[in-house]
């Protein structure tokens, strides 16, 4: 089994792109026309809402990803002291070029950025990375390190084979941190197709930006995520190569002119950047940022469990979610983009159905996916799940609701719209209590990956939420699976038979 299993993930890991080992070189001087307000500061900001921030938590849902990108953006600009930054995937496409130029701009402005990212999926250039680590003001660690950066593909089967379950156990947080008062957290990793940059495909996601009390308890997951030995700087992991210095002034020159240039970050959407602040305080002035006393955010500790039940065991998340779910009275409505069901999970599910609860669930289509894998142990318990009383929905990959959640500069650059797959991890439940976070519904965020979501007992935040959900539900978004009808065929023959191929692989581990 162990060999077996070797070898799927080294597939796994080499599917991914290859590392990327050089910034574009860019043909002028873009940089020279694009000013910083530096009259503007983010504590003068958030001064206004200084008491509610003492005692409450500020809550509003970033449900594009524009908009979400733009927040972040917009926050590092204006970042005073700190910003923390713990991601799953931090991609060096187009979107993590970008993200990285304002990390850097902030740098130099004296703001203290750490960085701490999941090794598995790292596929930047050794180079890069150093380069951005040489920076005085800059930490990066790498999470669980040991089968990626700096490894060979004998390395990785190794580590796959002879510790398994350690080399499984990812970091799937999710958060961004700034001034330890303001932070975004959901579902969205920092990649093109999060933000609806990608040409391909996209992704419909969710995050939540929080102001105030509850960023507290966010910013000490990260301490903790960062204070563990899990987490190696990564200069204990690569070394550049011999004779290779930092002591060139310039060495971001090129970084920033690639985030200047128009033909890689759009004029319109900078023009929002630089609007954002009066979208803020307008935003704040509107009510749509909810000050709610009840917000919780809930983070699984480092290593998530200690592995006395192998692959299962759970974490603090898992056992919150089983509470809501427990708890519910009337009604749960949930988006996952994979959905691999256990027996005990399935129980679950149907205990609620039986005391009258309502359970709508929207999860990936074949043609929609982006993780034949995860899809390939859908379906093997889809029709148990079907029989527990759950409705399933599946998201179609031309969803209409595309043409109003993804970015229009994207549309208006180009001449067709890319597909649309579902990545929010979300959650409402009872119409009352809103999740949005980073798990799915699969063992692999059940017991091994660590994970985070934000529950927000809000109904007003909760049927925000829903809103969107009903939009998905409705038949040009999505397709309503019974025991009778699946979508599989509409994704084409070859896909089928692809994900035929990979129910060999243990619903354990997807």
């Amino acid at each position: 089994m162990k060999i077996y299993l070797s070898i799927l993930f080294s597939y796994l890991l080499l599917a991914c792109s290859s590392p990327v080992t050089e910034i574009p070189p860019q043909e002028k001087d873009f940089c020279s026309a694009i000013h910083r307000k530096d009259s503007l500061q983010l504590s003068n900001i958030l001064e206004p809402l200084r008491d509610s921030m003492k005692t409450k938590t500020g809550v509003y849902v970033l449900e594009d990803g524009g908009g979400s990108l733009i927040a972040r953006a917009w926050l590092s600009e204006y970042a005073e002291k700190t910003i923390d930054i713990q991601y799953f995937i931090f991609s060096p496409d187009n979107v993590g070029l970008i993200a990285c130029d304002y990390l850097v701009k902030a740098a130099d402005r004296g703001v203290k950025v750490r960085m701490l990212i999941d090794d598995i999926l790292v596929d930047a250039g050794i180079h890069e990375i150093l380069t951005l680590d040489s920076h005085e003001n800059i930490e990066i660690k790498i999470y669980n390190p040991g089968i990626n950066l700096g490894k060979n593909i004998f390395n990785k089967i190794g580590k796959f084979s002879t510790d398994f379950r350690s080399a499984n156990q990812r970091m799937h947080n999710k958060t961004f941190i700034v001034d330890q008062q303001v932070v975004i957290t959901g579902g969205r990793n920092i990649a093109d197709e999060y933000f609806d940059y990608d040409h391909e495909y996209n992704f419909r996601d969710r995050d939540v930006l929080l102001v105030g009390k509850t960023a507290g308890t966010v910013q000490q997951s990260f301490d903790t995520f960062w204070a563990d030995a899990l987490s190696v700087p990564v200069t204990h992991l690569v070394k550049e190569e011999e004779g290779v210095t930092y002591s060139d002034t310039s060495r971001f020159e090129r970084l920033h002119q690639y985030a200047c240039n128009p033909d890689n970050f759009w004029p319109q959407v900078r023009t929002r950047i630089e609007g954002l602040d009066t979208a803020f305080a307008s935003i704040a002035a509107s009510g749509k940022l909810c000050w709610l006393d009840h917000v919780q955010f809930v983070s699984d500790v480092p290593g998530k469990n200690d592995g006395t039940h192998g692959l299962s065991g759970g974490g603090v998340c898992t056992d919150s979610l089983i509470s809501l779910i427990k708890r519910a009275k009337v009604s749960i409505d949930i988006q996952s983009p994979y959905l691999i069901t256990t027996e005990l999970g399935r129980q679950l599910f149907k205990e609620a159905v039986d005391r009258g609860v309502k359970i709508r669930i929207l999860t990936n289509s074949l043609a929609s996916t982006d993780n034949l894998e995860a899809f390939s142990g859908y379906q093997r318990d889809r029709k148990e799940l079907l029989e527990t009383g759950v409705e399933i929905y599946e998201f179609r990959p031309d969803a209409k609701e595309r043409y109003e959640v993804m970015t229009g500069v994207l549309q208006e650059k180009m001449n067709f719209t890319p597909i649309f797959g579902l990545h929010a991890k979300s959650m409402v439940v009872d119409g009352k209590i809103a999740v949005v976070g980073t798990f799915n519904l699969d063992p692999r965020s059940a017991n091994l990956n660590t994970e985070c979501v934000t529950i927000i007992y809000s109904q007003q935040v909760a049927s925000g939420v829903q809103h969107g959900m009903e939009i998905e539900f409705k038949p040009e978004n999505a397709w309503h699976t019974t025991l009778e009808f699946n979508p599989d065929s509409e994704a084409g023959v070859k896909k089928e038979m692809k994900t035929w191929t990979r129910k060999a692989v243990p619903k354990g581990i997807l």
